[in-house]
């Protein structure tokens, strides 16, 4: 079976987080399961240079012909190859989707023709694959090219966030060259929808998690019908993470391996961390690891800070996102020094770091698809304190149900508050419990394994069809 994945993000290449991971790690499961896996994204800006030219194509796009390289490089440790398209006037710039917090105005012409670009070179590099499987609104225009060149590969839509539709102007889609009938897909107002189009053009739906794809069903954020309609054909299949990559007995990146059998190092990784820091030795340390935004429940944190450092915790935050959220950490920073310590980054190097040092992270998310965060730090003996809402509720139970971390419900800061405080509280009164319980997440299966046997059982059924 061959299967060709095309997406926007493929780490380690070009990520701006959980698409990007899944793309860089998923094929290499498949691989092993005897798919033959193939991907195709952009030549971006950041893809290291020196990657060789198999082939030039031209690609017929917007009524005028397009010269693309194709250059090849590899998945780490792995034979799965990665086709990066290189069309320098879409996608030689500094960003992925944009620059600050804005997207760049042409993205609906960057991603179909990644779509469009994706297919030909399919056909015209070796034999079509038999799935191409497609993620969220950039790839979603695919089936529209299948459909329009007469292509007869099935395809699989992955939603890895509802919220990013992909909703344009009918004038700029009608510059695309897909017939009307195709482009009714995508409604029929002034403005038309990507991610509408890949769900009822796709042979298959999935989200990233079983608790996502109910809850999306139940609230589609305007797509309830087209989702409703397609329900016999979605899916939710939890992601895995890379358990190579994400190892605390075989890591470059922290100052002590460690394992559950001997959490000796981890201690040791906490001790380097409060001095790197320069954090307070009190209290425990509290994680947040991620892009700051409102889905990822900053508002939470931001109504109820001064009350959480009031239970004497540590509170470390990595990431980057809205303004108004990383001007708030930067005053944190100041009213509570050697408390709160904020790095605006996106860096793998500290993201290892911080799994291996921290006590809890925490994951007060809104909503929250399926999450790869809370799985490294269970893989990290970092205990997760979360709120149960997609694939957080997957993925992580309560200890007094005899589980690996900490839930709350509902989305107010005093359940935010409770949920910490009983954290804090364990720390301050039962270190042999929490060793306990962080053994037991250490001990799970987060690898893509079981997922990616769920997704050769989903392409059979649809080569079946």
């Amino acid at each position: 079976m061959r299967v060709a994945f095309v997406a926007a993000e493929v780490a380690p290449f070009a990520s701006a987080g959980g698409l990007g991971e899944v793309i860089g790690s998923l094929p290499k499961a498949l691989a092993n399961l005897g798919v033959e896996a193939v991907i195709f994204s952009p030549r971006y800006r950041q893809v290291p240079s020196g990657l060789p030219r198999i082939a030039s194509f031209s690609v017929d796009f917007a009524g005028a012909p397009n010269e693309v390289n194709i250059l090849q490089g590899f998945l780490p440790k792995s034979r799965v190859p990665v086709y990066f398209l290189d069309f320098p006037p879409y996608y030689d710039r500094p960003g992925i989707y944009g620059e600050g917090d804005r997207d760049y105005p042409d993205n609906l012409w960057r991603f179909a023709f990644l779509c469009k670009a994706a297919v030909e070179t399919s056909v015209k590099l070796q034999s079509p694959p038999d799935i191409f499987h497609v993620h969220d609104w950039h790839t979603a225009f695919l089936p529209l090219y299948l459909q329009a060149l007469g292509e007869k590969a099935k395809t699989v839509l992955t939603i890895h966030n509802l919220a990013f539709q992909g909703w344009f102007p009918r004038e700029m889609w009608e510059k695309l060259g897909l017939p009307q009938e195709t482009l009714r897909l995508a409604g029929e107002g002034d403005w038309l929808c990507a991610l509408r189009a890949g769900i009822l053009g796709a042979s298959a739906i999935t989200t990233v998690s079983p608790s996502y794809a109910q809850e999306i069903l139940a609230d589609g954020l305007g797509l309830d019908e087209v989702l409703r309609a397609r329900a016999q054909d979605l899916v939710g299949i939890l992601n895995g993470i890379d358990v190579e990559e994400w190892d605390p007995q075989n890591d470059p990146y922290i100052w002590a391996s460690y394992s559950a059998r001997d959490l000796r190092g981890k201690a040791f990784n906490r001790r380097r961390l409060l001095g790197e820091l320069g954090l307070s030795g009190e209290g425990p340390i509290v994680a947040m690891v991620g892009r700051l935004a409102e889905q990822k429940g900053l508002d939470l944190l931001v109504a109820s800070l001064d009350r959480l450092l009031a239970l004497g915790i540590n509170l470390v935050v990595l990431g980057a996102g809205e303004s108004r959220y990383e001007d708030f950490l930067r005053n944190a920073e100041k009213n509570w020094p050697g408390r709160v310590r904020a790095l605006f980054a996106f860096s793998l190097e500290w993201a290892h770091r911080i799994f291996a040092g921290a006590d809890f992270l925490l994951m007060p998310s809104r909503f929250e698809p399926c999450g790869l965060t809370q799985l490294y730090a269970l893989r990290y003996g970092t205990v997760p304190i979360v709120r149960a809402t997609g694939g957080l509720r997957d993925t992580v139970w309560d200890m007094e149900k005899g589980g690996n971390g900490f839930v709350f419900e509902e989305y107010r800061p005093e359940a935010l508050l409770s949920a910490v405080e009983r954290a804090a509280r364990l720390w301050r009164e039962d270190r042999r419990k929490l060793l306990e319980l962080r053994r037991v997440g250490m001990s799970g299966d987060y690898s893509w394994g079981p997922s990616a046997r769920k997704y050769l059982e989903l392409y059979e059924r649809v080569l079946s069809r």
